[in-house]
């Protein structure tokens, strides 16, 4: 009987898929996962060809038209059963093709041209598959038949075996790295095993990682076929279908009833696989998917079921690599600063491309030195492990200084460049501190950056003061390409600081002479408007005061910053009471010396002055879990928006021009709301202002202030409310006559304790950075439970469980 049309069939397998997925229950999709690839079919040399360049199979990464391929099926001596060699062409899923593109060779013949396949890719063909088929009566004819009868359904069986084929090889070499590491060092397995598994594309359970070290890679090696995560790369390679898309079962497998959330992008395509093959079997004949593993000319294939040689005799198909364009990797750079050429080892981090770890489609990878009018070219191993390639070779010994590098090969038969590298090389010159600084200030920690040859070199730096014992200083690159170091002075008196600085397989270090002084306080100015109760004071070395007296009003320092060679510190007013009053008074400035120092102060206008009118939360959208219940409008829950209203002080006329400043208490986010949907005015004299918590930042939490900014002045901070991540609690189970119940949910650690609504039983307290997924909580009183979070431990906020 004659199949239907190929978009027919695709509507009415979605349709099956989803009436039958909706019927199960989420535990049973599993038993309709189809068998595992890991039964070991026979293999096939495979060359190709292109002008007077050879490659081995496992090199090539896509097909031309003109190419030439010499494929030869791999049995072992004493094979019994004889097994044809079909090969066919497609030319997309609505055009069947000529009779002259199916070849058929008989591997158990003596003359070689009988017993293997010399192909010429055709103009317009997309795809090439291969057919290995017990040598029968009529066999070859029937695959013709099905080929030219139902061409679309082995151009969907092409792409989803090459899809299959590229994803398993990046899951093989994802488990054949963790036993390895099993094997050698599985002490390092907790930090080998999320490089791999970002340079492979693969999922990661870093719970794995919290187990004992005998446990860990059983852990990760768990349900293997769900590891494999979606690459965009890949799918580019199997996508040969003009219009269609990357790949049906990402289609299918995205909706709840075809698995979504139960299957990865492998476990689609391969059950993609089954339902295509289970389609155009039949009595006579009954086709196995093969998925090949390509190394070197040789091609293992794997099947998910045993052949048969009685009827239905067992056809088994491989495809080979799509007919198309060169679709060379996106390779990127996965570091921004330059990195030290003479380390050991030097690993060139990229990411981008999965396949480069799992095939030889990248081969001959080379690293190009260009110093000055002269270049080299270094071998390169690609190792997953180490997130990048390898230089393998040793470097120049005579390189010094800033080098460029550069990344080539071949993919394919096409010449590859990849990403481009700065590499430096320590050499002789003088290191200094950047920006020209040549002094430190004793009684505090001073930053400070050294430049010099080779920055990325620098393997430690350590500080030396009088006769002392060198002391290590942290040392990192900054964005400027510098050493940044901070130089603890806080209990050192003034006196010679030298630095030293060691570098990459330098044995002498470098060094920088400093001299640290103490600092002469210097006063340049009070900032304080009238009716404040805090200013500002510029400066240096303000680190020294200890109190501000200022008509009347006693100011403490409340913190200091330093913006490259000023002082800043903020003085808040003792006590409470009315702020400063208009004036020009001489502010009285005592050090911890007990120095006092005098300064003229000129008082400025008030500021704008507004106050609180009205708070209330307007709902974002609906939370997953069960409910929480917030109680008082001084908590702002994150899956809600903050509308308060705020009224101008007397002598303060609001403009559009003006906005409302929101941050968090530390200063650490901000978020300003403006005239428009964030800020709408009543009048001249009151406004509306809603806040979502998002604009503060995914790290933004506890207590929230706000001011007024009216034209060039601000009002002084005022609490506004406090921002509560809340967890997502998803459920609370009680066995019959428990005295602890079971809770499930997600961001458990925002929780501090959990205690029932009323009585005396102990609150549950939950452990600071707690990872994990439930919790042991009291039972429920009138279904519900007392939560106080860490973000607003003043705030009660009940859980109702039912």
């Amino acid at each position: 009987m004659m199949a239907k049309s190929f978009p027919s069939r695709l509507l009415r397998a979605v349709a099956v898929i989803a009436l039958a997925g909706a019927s199960l229950a989420p535990s049973p999709l599993r038993a309709a996962d189809p068998a595992p690839f890991d039964l070991p079919g026979p293999g096939l040399r495979i060359s190709v060809s292109r002008g007077d360049v050879t490659l081995p199979i496992g090199r090539v990464p896509s097909l031309a038209e003109g190419d030439r391929l010499t494929i030869r099926a791999d049995f072992p001596e004493d094979q019994r059963a004889r097994f044809l060699l079909v090969s066919t062409f497609l030319q997309g899923a609505t055009n069947p093709p000529p009779k002259d593109w199916i070849q058929i060779a008989e591997p158990w013949k003596k003359k070689e041209k009988d017993r293997q396949l010399d192909l010429v890719v055709p103009k317009g063909a997309r795809q090439l598959v291969l057919f290995l088929v017990p040598a029968t009566g009529g066999a070859a004819g029937a695959i013709s038949d099905a080929v030219r009868g139902r061409p679309g359904e082995f151009v969907r069986a092409s792409q989803d075996l090459n899809q299959a084929s590229l994803d398993r090889a990046r899951l093989d070499g994802f488990l054949a790295a963790i036993r390895a590491q099993e094997n050698s060092h599985p002490e390092y397995l907790r930090s080998v095993a999320p490089t791999l598994a970002r340079s492979l594309s693969m999922k990661l359970n870093e719970e794995c990682l919290g187990k004992v070290i005998e446990l860990q890679a059983a852990c990760l090696l768990e349900h293997r076929d769900t590891l494999v995560l979606a690459d965009v790369h890949t799918s580019s390679l199997t996508e040969t279908l003009s219009g269609a898309p990357v790949d049906l079962a990402m289609q299918l497998s995205s909706t709840r009833e075809a698995g979504m959330g139960y299957y990865s992008p492998y476990i689609g395509v391969i059950r993609d696989i089954a339902r295509v093959f289970g389609a155009f079997s039949n009595p006579q004949l009954d086709y196995l998917p093969s998925l090949s593993l390509r190394h070197g000319e040789g091609v293992s294939l794997l099947l998910n079921a045993a052949p048969s040689f009685d009827k239905p005799r067992s056809v088994l198909v491989t495809a080979m690599p799509a007919i198309e364009a060169n679709s060379p990797p996106r390779l990127r750079a996965a570091v921004d600063g330059p990195l030290c050429g003479a380390r050991p080892g030097l690993v060139l981090p990229v990411d981008g491309a999965p396949l480069i770890y799992a095939t030889d489609y990248l081969h001959d990878a080379t690293l190009r030195l260009t110093a000055g009018s002269r270049t080299f070219e270094l071998p390169l191993t690609p190792r997953a492990d180490r997130g990048g390639y390898v230089v393998a070779g040793a470097m120049p010994a005579d390189l010094k200084g800033k080098v460029d590098a550069q990344i080539l090969g071949r993919w394919g038969f096409d010449r590859f460049e990849g990403p481009r590298f700065a590499l430096q090389f320590p050499a002789e010159g003088d290191w200094a501190a950047a920006g020209g600084v040549s002094s430190l200030v004793t009684r505090r920690d001073n930053p400070i950056a050294l430049t010099g040859p080779a920055p990325a070199c620098v393997t430690s730096v350590a500080m030396r003061t009088g006769s002392g014992q060198p002391q290590p200083l942290a040392a990192k690159l900054n964005d400027d390409g510098d050493v940044a170091v901070t130089v603890p002075l806080k209990d050192s008196r003034p006196g010679e600081v030298v630095l030293e600085i060691r570098q990459q397989g330098v044995a002498e270090p470098a060094t920088v002479t400093l001299r640290a002084r103490a600092q002469a306080s210097r006063l340049d100015g009070l900032a304080i408007h009238a009716g404040d109760r805090s200013a500002l004071l510029s400066g240096q070395r303000l680190d020294q005061v200890a109190r501000v007296e200022l008509a009347g009003l006693a100011l403490l320092p409340a913190g200091l910053t330093r913006e490259v060679d000023v002082d800043r510190l903020q003085l808040d007013a003792e006590g409470t009471g009315d702020g400063i009053a208009p004036g020009s008074p001489t502010a009285r400035i005592t050090l911890q010396d007990g120095r006092v120092l005098s300064l003229p102060v000129t008082v400025a206008a008030p500021r704008p002055g507004v106050t609180l009118i009205e708070r209330s939360l307007a709902p974002k959208q609906a939370r997953r879990g069960l409910a929480l219940e917030t109680r008082g409008q001084a908590l702002l829950p994150d899956s809600a928006r903050l509308v308060f209203s705020l009224r101008a002080a007397q002598g303060t006329r609001l403009s559009p021009a003006d906005s409302i400043e929101v941050a968090t208490a530390d200063g650490e986010a901000h978020a300003t709301l403006s005239n428009g949907p964030d800020l709408r005015f009543q009048g001249r004299d009151v406004l509306v202002a809603t806040l979502d918590p998002a604009a503060l930042g995914p790290s933004a939490f506890g207590p929230l202030r706000f001011r007024l900014h009216h034209g060039d002045v601000t009002s002084g901070w005022q609490p506004l409310a406090v921002l509560a991540r809340l967890p997502t609690i998803t459920r609370v189970q009680c066995d019959k006559g428990a005295v602890r119940c079971r809770m499930e949910g997600e961001g458990l650690f925002l929780i501090d304790s959990i205690a029932p609504v009323s009585g005396s039983a102990q609150p549950v307290r939950v452990p600071e950075g707690f990872t994990g997924a439930s919790l042991r909580v009291p039972v429920p009183q009138g279904g519900r439970l007392q939560l106080r979070l860490r973000d607003a431990p003043d705030e009660p906020v009940m859980l109702v469980t039912g």
